[in-house]
């Protein structure tokens, strides 16, 4: 006897049905969005699919939970959530919008017409390779950000002038400011002719002139510095 599932995803959790081929449920259940819960979901699945893969409904087509289910070989549907919103009102047993609804009408949605959507095909180990190359970017541009937010805070603290010359803080001439010039005290005898050496040094291309430069770093305020 074949077994349909439909996911009903959210962030934090994901409410799961399962019918068999008369549209009666033999499960519900609430996973967690976390390693051990979804780990805990393809173990309760596979036991729907001993004799056939089972099929699981769900309106997104990738992401984690995606990816899971499919490493672990069911056969995921992604149904639009337009095609959900449209097929409600034949279910009006189901009720208002909900979790638990949802995922049944997904799954029941996937009995009735499952011949009419697409299954995902496994990724190729390329492109699993990018995906994973993209994903360390992000995360090292997240990384990045943080980084240079607590920089700032930390420079306009004390040497706000330091913090207001450059653009952005984390840019390399701003950094290698930072090194030379460590402290108000550091920079007190820096004059136009010094800083123009320093910017051909570092290969400045700014708009912004040396004594332009020179001036917002002597006019920043002590503890906060205005955005250059």
């Amino acid at each position: 006897m074949p077994f349909f599932a439909g996911l009903d995803w959210a962030a934090n959790e994901h409410a799961v049905c399962i019918v068999d081929e008369r549209g009666d449920v033999k499960l519900r259940l609430v996973v967690k969005h976390t390693e051990e819960g979804l780990a805990g979901a393809v173990t309760t699945l596979r036991r729907f699919a001993e004799h056939e893969p089972l099929r699981v409904a769900i309106e997104r087509p990738t992401g984690l939970v995606v990816d899971t289910l499919v490493e672990a070989g069911f056969h995921v549907v992604p149904i639009h959530p337009n095609v959900v919103k449209a097929t409600r009102p034949r279910y009006s047993s189901v009720g208002a919008k909900s979790d638990p609804g949802d995922s049944y009408l997904l799954a029941d949605l996937l009995r009735t017409d499952g011949h009419r959507f697409k299954t995902l095909k496994p990724l190729s180990d390329e492109t699993k390779a990018l995906r994973a190359l993209v994903r360390t970017r992000d995360d090292l541009i997240a990384e990045r950000v943080a980084l240079a937010n607590q920089l700032r805070a930390l420079v306009e603290s004390f040497w706000a002038g330091a913090a207001c010359i450059f653009a952005d803080i984390d840019l390399p001439i701003a950094l290698a400011f930072l090194a030379k010039y460590p402290t108000p005290q550091h920079a007190e005898r820096v004059g136009e002719k010094r800083l123009e050496a320093f910017l051909a040094r570092n290969h400045y291309s700014g708009r912004r002139d040396a004594a332009e430069l020179l001036a917002r770093l002597k006019s920043a305020p002590s503890g906060k510095a205005g955005e250059l």
